[in-house]
């Protein structure tokens, strides 16, 4: 199924297979696609995967799915605006206990601390800065019941604390392998190097589909994540042609590698661009100056 052919209505559920459900969220926008993808994985005992935003008509679309069925699982991808905070109602009304990896912050690596401390916000889908989940799930932690068996894979990159979730030879990637965009990698909660190291640990996964967080399932998973991995490398060698002895901004070079993008998201391109500086600074390809910031001055090394 293409993102084309992916026609969902909000609030009505659409069977993917005999034990799972999607139900779209009544959230698009540019940074959502069509709306959050929530999964019902079971009949009797229903593991609710990312629940969404926190919506009164999407929560009860979500109780009507389940019907008869115990949500006895609620499982957040990460703490995004869009993702997690309806976990928080469902769980008060079902006793579920809500699974994660952890607070909004969990994951987030050295560099980014830095810059976080240094007053840099997020962007992009917004944070969910209340999430806490009942239970903790690291990589290699699984959750089981009768009916089915999720394994927890820790791929930090669009946000510290993303998890993906192995179902079988089928993988809930959240918001990191999407089909109709590339993922959103916005510092100090999106780390390119992190991002491209679960690109690697989602690539070494002999699996047959990938269910996103936004937009179609993915038939063809190895394909897509070859081509995110030669994506981001575009993009690093469009950002090392453009600079300059001088040196740029980070704005500067968004608006020269970013030449077709819509108005609408220049500030998730710029926050793409300066992942990618960030990247490439701890990598010691280019300099910062004075320090590693959103204002900096970035020249390439000889």
């Amino acid at each position: 199924m293409s993102d084309q052919e992916f026609t969902p209505v909000a609030g009505q559920p659409v069977r993917l297979t005999d034990e799972l459900r999607l139900i779209l969220a009544p959230n698009p926008s540019p940074m959502t696609y069509l709306g959050t993808n929530t999964y019902l994985l079971g009949q009797t005992s229903i593991a609710v995967i990312d629940p969404g935003p926190d919506d009164d008509d999407h929560l009860a679309a979500i109780h009507a799915a389940a019907g008869a069925g115990d949500i006895s699982h609620i499982i957040v991808t990460h703490a995004h605006l869009d993702h997690s905070p309806l976990a928080r109602r469902l769980s008060k009304q079902t006793g579920a206990p809500v699974y994660g990896f952890g607070h909004a912050a969990a994951g987030r690596s050295t560099v980014m601390q830095q810059l976080a401390d240094q007053g840099l916000a997020g962007g992009g889908e917004g944070i969910d800065v209340d999430f806490a989940p009942d239970v903790i799930m690291a990589s290699g932690d699984a959750v089981t019941t009768d009916e089915w068996t999720l394994k927890a894979l820790h791929t930090p990159g669009h946000i510290g604390n993303h998890l993906s979730l192995i179902w079988g030879n089928a993988v809930f990637t959240g918001d990191h392998v999407m089909g109709w965009a590339s993922s959103l990698v916005s510092p100090p909660d999106g780390d390119l190097t992190d991002f491209m190291m679960s690109c690697e640990k989602l690539a070494q996964i002999d699996a047959h589909i990938f269910y996103p967080g936004h937009g179609a399932p993915i038939i063809d998973p190895a394909h897509r994540i070859a081509w995110l991995i030669a994506h981001r490398r575009g993009r690093e060698a469009q950002i090392l042609n453009a600079l300059t002895p001088v040196g740029l901004t980070a704005d500067q070079i968004t608006d020269m590698v970013y030449v077709d993008v819509n108005p609408a998201l220049m500030p998730a391109a710029k926050r793409n661009v300066f992942a990618h500086l960030v990247d490439l600074s701890q990598r010691g390809l280019i300099t910062a100056h004075p320090t590693l910031q959103t204002d900096a001055i970035f020249t390439a090394k000889n």
